[in-house]
C-alpha cells in the first residue's frame, strides 16, 4: 500500500499541519478525525486496514488530515467568537491547502468527505457548505448539535457552520441543484448517542429535497470503532 507522510506550514492556520495519504488512485476521500484526534487516528484505529482491499486495488485513496478542534470548538480558554473564527480558518486550510494536494495526486473529479463522531460533523459541514468541491460525504455517528460549545453565543458564522440551522432555510437553487448531483450518506446505530442528531439531519435533508441515505444499525456499542470499521467497508 502506498503511504505518504506530509508536513507543511499552513498559511491559513499559522502553524505546522500534518497528514497521511493512503493509496495511489481511485475515489479521493478527505478523512477528518474524531474530537481532537490526529491525522494518524484512522490508521491506528484499524480503519485503513479495513479498507486495504479497496485501497490496494486503486478504488479508494485516503487523505487523513489533522484537526484543530482543541483550538476551535473545544478551546475553553478563548471566547466562542474566537472558536468559530478558528473553525473558519480550518475550513480555509482544507479548501486552500488540502484539496489542491488531492488534485495534484488524483485526477478523479469526485471528492468525498468522511468522518466519525465529531469528524462526521466536519465531513457533513464542509460537504454541504461546498457542494461544488465535495461531491459527497459519509458521516458515521456524526455529531451535529454543537450549540453547547458556544455557551449562548451566536452569530452569522455560527449559523452557517451548523447544518441543522442553515439547511432548513436554504432555498438557493445553486446549492439545491448541486446537492441533487451529489451523494450523502449518514450512518448511525439504535444505541448511538448521536442517533437523534442524525435523525434530525435526515429529516431536514428530506424536507429540503436533498437526496441522501440514513442507515441505522442494530449493533451493540454502535458509537465506536468496531462498528465504524464495518460501516466504512459497507458504504465507502
Amino acid at each position: 500500500m502506498v503511504r505518504e507522510y506530509h508536513r507543511d506550514r499552513s498559511s491559513r492556520l499559522g502553524r505546522e499541519m500534518e497528514l497521511l495519504v493512503f493509496g495511489h488512485a481511485g475515489l479521493p476521500v478527505v478523512v477528518f478525525p474524531t474530537s481532537g484526534g490526529r491525522f494518524f487516528e484512522f490508521e491506528d484505529r484499524g480503519m485503513v486496514a479495513a479498507l486495504s482491499g479497496k485501497i490496494d486495488a486503486g478504488q479508494v485513496q485516503l487523505f487523513c488530515v489533522d484537526s484543530v478542534d482543541m483550538e476551535s470548538w473545544y478551546n475553553r480558554n478563548v471566547p466562542p467568537r474566537k472558536r468559530i473564527a478558528r473553525q473558519l480558518q480550518y475550513e480555509e486550510y482544507v479548501l486552500g491547502e488540502v484539496t489542491p494536494l488531492v488534485r495534484t495526486k488524483n485526477r478523479d473529479p469526485r471528492l468525498v468527505a468522511l468522518g466519525c463522531s465529531f469528524g462526521g460533523y466536519h465531513a457533513a459541514n464542509i460537504a454541504l457548505r461546498h457542494p461544488d468541491i465535495f461531491t459527497g460525504m459519509l458521516s458515521l455517528s456524526g455529531a451535529f448539535d454543537l450549540t453547547n460549545f458556544l455557551h449562548g453565543y451566536y452569530d452569522q458564522d455560527c449559523y452557517f457552520n451548523l447544518p441543522t440551522h442553515y439547511l432548513p432555510n436554504l432555498s438557493d437553487p445553486w446549492y439545491l441543484d448541486r446537492f441533487r448531483r451529489n451523494t450523502y450518506v449518514l450512518a448511525t446505530g439504535w444505541d448511538d448517542q448521536c442517533l437523534g442528531q442524525n435523525q434530525a439531519l435526515d429529516r431536514i435533508m428530506s424536507e429540503r429535497g436533498i437526496p441522501h441515505k440514513l442507515y441505522v444499525w442494530d449493533a451493540p456499542n454502535s458509537h465506536g470503532w468496531p462498528t465504524w470499521e464495518r460501516m466504512v467497508r459497507e458504504y465507502l
